[in-house]
């Protein structure tokens, strides 16, 4: 008989935004003419840079014709724009990494979920708490969490990211092997500094265990001091895989493209202890089970890079840290102890209450969607999040309402 992998049986219930969007639906059915401000999902508001909207018709026309029409394209992604990232993302701050490792994909959600299929089943994994949801779920589904027993899970060793050590978890008293990162943090808007960065970078090498750093966020980094890649720092090369995205940089949720970084000395071992170098390990993966981005989205990214790509990108980040420090200030006005905002599109707020009775008061009383941080970890519960994604008009009002529900 047919039989279904187990393992996704021991998922939590409900995929924490897919709840929302629920609990969303249900009020809005309900209140049709409320107009609803969503500040929970992280989805960008704003168009695309308009570079990247003139390469990209560009492209669409080269495809209408015979002799620059592109069909399948490398599954790595086109040269043009491995190497502007290498150099650019890269090379320009003193990283050593070179376009052959750099893999482009239609998603940091899908690799850092993709990533762990490389890996063997019953090493232990390190995942900070709170957490983007899909370390941990797609962590579950290959059947390395163990049971589910009061919200967490047996075999994963929770980071814990709390005020008291600043939402930068200390390293761990136990021998981890893969260990998940993402910084500036989502859900709690943390940065963590150089210092900080290196001891986790010693800690893998010492331990022969890898780094799985999810930058997605760097962009809105203002503060020169602090990383904007792992690869700033010494060793770095050879025990993390990095993940960034176009998403929140230049508005490409809709758009989809992304890139995973494996230096070609970032190893890991076999059973009796040899070691394999995992760039040729995920090349393996990527050309069997994807296609590649369309050329047309890869020009499109590609022009992030131009000079007026930047300045346009540039104000694209300007613009949500502005909703970010208006959020942080309004939210603190009301009494309430916040974390992010400066460095990250994320507010992490202090609700001091349950995150869940939280969020349905700002719903149902000030029309306002923001994400429970429960939902996120054990460490989430008594915090939500406030996305910064949005028009600043609305933010604005958001906060008028919620100082009014208050």
């Amino acid at each position: 008989m047919i039989r279904i992998n187990e393992n996704y049986l021991n998922l939590k219930a409900s995929y924490l935004f897919s709840e929302i969007a629920k609990r969303v639906a249900a009020f809005q059915e309900k209140n049709p003419k409320t107009n609803v401000i969503k500040l929970g999902i992280g989805d960008v508001t704003r168009p695309l840079p308009r570079a990247c909207i003139e390469a990209m018709h560009e492209a669409v026309d080269e495809m209408a014709v015979r002799s620059t029409f592109k069909g399948y394209g490398p599954e790595q992604g086109y040269a043009f724009l491995r190497d502007a990232i290498a150099e650019n993302d890269y090379r320009s701050r003193g990283a050593d990494i070179s376009a052959e490792e750099i893999f482009i994909s239609d998603g940091a959600k899908c690799d850092t979920a993709n990533i762990q299929e490389i890996f063997a089943s019953d090493i232990r994994v390190a995942i900070p708490d709170p957490v983007y949801p899909v370390y941990l779920d797609t962590n579950v589904m290959a059947g390395r969490a163990g049971s589910l027993l009061d919200g967490r899970y047996g075999n994963i060793l929770y980071l814990e990211s709390t005020r008291e050590n600043g939402f930068v978890p200390e390293l761990p008293s136990e021998k981890a092997d893969l260990i998940y990162l993402c910084f500036p943090n989502n859900p709690t808007g943390a940065a963590i500094t150089k210092d900080r960065l290196a001891q986790w970078v010693e800690y893998a090498r010492e331990n022969r265990a890898l780094i799985l750093y999810d930058a997605a966020y760097e962009a809105f980094i203002r503060d020169e001091a602090l990383p904007r890649t792992i690869y700033e720092i010494p060793g770095a090369r050879e025990v993390a895989i990095e993940f960034r995205s176009f998403s929140k940089t230049a508005g490409f949720t809709g758009t989809r493209c992304a890139f995973t970084v494996v230096p070609k000395d970032c190893a890991a071992f076999d059973a009796s202890g040899a070691r394999h170098l995992l760039h040729g390990l995920w090349n393996r993966r990527q050309t069997t089970k994807f296609n590649g981005v369309s050329y047309p989205v890869q020009k499109a990214a590609r022009a992030v890079y131009t000079e007026e790509g930047k300045k346009e990108v540039a104000s694209l980040i300007d613009y949500y840290l502005k909703n970010a420090g208006h959020i942080r200030s309004e939210m603190a006005g009301f009494g309430f102890e916040c974390a992010g905002g400066d460095n990250s599109p994320y507010i992490w707020v202090h609700t001091r209450t349950d995150s869940w009775e939280f969020f349905d008061l700002l719903l149902e009383k000030a029309g306002v969607v923001c994400t429970p941080g429960a939902g996120f970890g054990r460490c989430g519960q008594g915090y939500v999040r406030i996305s910064a994604f949005n028009d600043f008009e609305n933010v604005r009002e958001a906060m008028e309402r919620i100082g009014q529900a208050l």
